[in-house]
């Protein structure tokens, strides 16, 4: 799962940081309103980790912003605000979640799962996950790919590209977004040497590329 946690405290944001990062997740971590503006505007998350108070902005502010504009990505507020007030606020702004500070990582990680599940994402702890367009069936869990039945071969990286792009059918998925995931240490022209071999293997009609900002996979 990919998280966006909104920290401004260093000392707790390199702790969160590590045990969602030890639990598999990929993060980005940013400590300013805006930049969790930018962030979510130009990326793709599974969830929302947000604190209230930011030094450039409400927190508040924020969630309603976020609720407004991504309206399935689930937020869970982490904040020192304490009050059966703050809590109602929050929750009412859009919060699918409210964790008051200090907590144990455990208890944030279990809270998280829980928004997951409810917003009706693939949960870590599924058995099996699988994502389909047209007749391409992807096992995240065991790493295969199907096409109409018949089992295709990839390379991790290949695999890695088409599981973000499958995961977001419909969606065009920038080149930074799928470097980031699938290709984070490399350089130049390694993104479309892997797209092309990969679209070799799978065939035509599965990869649309959107000139200029990046490509997409449709369900149907």
């Amino acid at each position: 799962m990919r998280v966006c946690l909104v920290e401004d405290d260093l000392t707790l944001g390199r702790s969160l940081q590590s045990a969602l990062q030890d639990s598999g997740h990929e993060v980005v971590w940013v400590r300013r309103a805006a930049d969790a503006r930018y962030w979510v505007q130009e990326d793709t998350f599974d969830a929302l980790l947000l604190d209230l108070g930011l030094p450039d902005g409400n927190g508040m502010d924020l969630l309603r912003h976020f609720r407004t504009t991504h309206r399935q990505l689930p937020i869970l507020v982490i904040t020192a605000r304490d009050s059966i007030e703050d809590r109602l606020s929050g929750l009412d702004g859009g919060a699918d979640d409210y964790l008051i500070k200090p907590f144990v990582a455990s208890e944030l990680l279990a809270r998280l799962r829980a928004v997951i599940r409810r917003s009706g994402q693939a949960s870590e702890d599924s058995a099996e996950v699988h994502w389909r367009a047209k007749d391409l069936l992807l096992d995240e869990r065991r790493m295969v790919l199907t096409r109409a039945g018949a089992p295709v071969a990839l390379s991790k990286t290949e695999f890695a590209l088409l599981h973000t792009l499958m995961r977001y059918p419909d969606r065009v998925m920038t080149r930074r977004e799928l470097e980031s995931r699938a290709l984070p240490h490399s350089e130049g022209q390694a993104l479309d040497v892997h797209m092309f071999n990969l679209r070799k293997k799978i065939g035509d009609g599965y990869i649309r590329t959107v000139r200029g900002v990046g490509y997409m996979v449709e369900r149907e």
